[in-house]
């Protein structure tokens, strides 16, 4: 029964961390129901959602292995905005999770926050993409597609809707867009995961089972890179939006279980 609720995350979180739906909301939302219905967890909520994040992250990084290493070529320009793009999310990250970490965990959060993101789709209805590339970006861009990052912390943010809206709103070509919102994912996704899992490897919670959390990861690596190529695709012909009702429905659900519940 645990390999299959870390398999049903998995999936949720390939799928979730690409298109702009939030994985790490849907799989606060399914870990919370899990518990409620008396099913063991395995691990904390956290742990599995940073270990199910690097599986897609692995995605990324055989997605745009051409882009990644074109930064130690002719885009090394784009290395220091992505400096500039992550250090929002990096302030965010240890001051949310030092003093307000429960947020992370909570699914009332996760169904205030998703709304936010429905919201922030619809917008790009009236968007117009302009030309900036990654490499035509400004610092004062960076920073702003940074600060959306940032804001996706909260469960129920979705960080690649969030930081493609705010990208779009700077101007930028919608494939480079999304190009720079996966590039940006890296370092914030990476640190962050292996500083926890360090700290999980020499404190393991009692019910933590690492080879249950490999094969999930796996499992989120493969959906992700399926998921990510449709995203790109989605997003060329003007399609984002068309998310934003799956989160503006779910919300209102997910509060109304909380306030019930």
């Amino acid at each position: 029964m645990l390999l299959l609720q870390v398999v049903l995350l998995a999936v949720v979180q390939g799928i979730g961390e690409f298109l702009p739906i939030s994985s790490s909301g849907h799989i606060v939302v399914l870990a919370s129901l899990f518990e409620q219905f008396g099913q063991p967890f395995p691990g904390e909520k956290l742990t599995v959602n940073i270990v199910l994040h690097l599986g897609t992250l692995l995605a990324i990084l055989v997605f745009y292995w051409r882009r990644i290493l074109g930064l130690l070529g002719g885009e090394r320009r784009v290395i220091g905005l992505l400096v500039v793009g992550t250090i929002p999310a990096v302030i965010a990250g240890l001051w949310i999770g030092r003093y307000f970490g429960g947020v992370l965990e909570s699914p009332m959060t996760t169904g205030l926050m998703f709304p936010v993101t429905g919201l922030g789709l619809l917008w790009t209805i009236r968007a117009t993409p302009g030309e900036v590339t990654c490499r035509s970006l400004s610092y004062g861009q960076a920073l702003v597609i940074g600060l959306a990052q940032a804001l996706a912390i909260l469960p129920g943010i979705s960080r690649s809707g969030a930081t493609i809206v705010a990208a779009l709103a700077c101007g930028m070509r919608r494939d480079e867009a999304a190009t720079f919102s996966f590039l940006l994912a890296i370092p914030v996704i990476a640190g962050g995961g292996l500083l926890h899992l360090v700290d999980v490897f020499e404190h393991p919670p009692a019910d933590f089972q690492p080879g249950i959390l490999a094969i999930g990861a796996m499992v989120s690596f493969a959906v992700g890179l399926f998921a990510l190529s449709w995203l790109v695709r989605w997003l060329e012909r003007g399609q984002l939006h068309r998310f934003a009702w799956w989160v503006l429905i779910l919300g209102p659900l997910v509060i109304a279980w909380q306030l019930l519940s």
